[in-house]
């Protein structure tokens, strides 16, 4: 199943014209996408640098999560970012970087730690939507480690990976850490001295 997604992952990036790219299309040549699928679509382009691409799958994860919170269906990609459209050399690039993750994850998860996916899931809606924002922000690299987050939390819901799983929680926490590191710098340095220069 998953080499048949790589394969046809590649075959659909070689198909690819000089058009523009809607991420509806993307989408489509997953086959259904599942939940987990849908996850890695969203976040995995957002560590290349893509004008443009954090904001939008930021938004889209955003959204994805507030459907999870409200209960609605998770597996179609929300309407707002579906008919984005980027690039062809950029949407080839994408999908080469999809094909290869899941190849490689094809070699190195297979189902353990099952307890952390088929358990309640309450938290996933909260990570997906913290991720997803921390995504959006025009943060410095701020993109890489929350999209890797949710690309190990989407692998380990496809492949039922509970170790894929925890290490998506590392990611994020580092990610978590990351931003708040920055927001201090950001203070110390500049908004905190600004806001003293001002009273006076």
């Amino acid at each position: 199943m998953t080499e048949l997604l790589h394969e046809r992952l590649r075959n659909a990036a070689d198909a690819l014209t000089g058009e523009p790219v809607a991420l509806s299309h993307l989408a489509d040549v997953h086959g259904h996408a599942a939940r987990g699928t849908l996850l890695v679509l969203l976040s995995a382009p957002c560590v290349l640098p893509v004008p443009g691409v954090g904001n939008v799958l930021g938004l889209g994860l955003v959204l994805m999560a507030l459907a999870m919170w409200r209960g609605q269906a998770s597996h179609e990609l929300p309407s707002r970012v579906a008919g984005w459209q980027m690039p062809a050399h950029w949407a080839q690039r994408v999908l080469g970087l999809l094909a290869r993750f899941y190849s490689l994850a094809s070699r190195l998860s297979r189902e353990r730690w099952l307890h952390l996916v088929d358990g309640p899931q309450g938290w996933l809606a909260p990570k997906v939507g913290l991720m997803g924002a921390l995504i959006f922000l025009p943060i410095p690299f701020g993109n890489v480690l929350p999209a890797l987050a949710l690309s190990l939390l989407g692998l380990g819901l496809v492949f039922r990976d509970g170790l894929a799983v925890m290490a998506s929680f590392l990611a994020g926490g580092a990610a978590v850490a990351y931003t708040a590191g920055l927001a201090m710098l950001a203070w110390h340095w500049g908004i905190g001295p600004l806001m003293e220069w001002l009273r006076f």
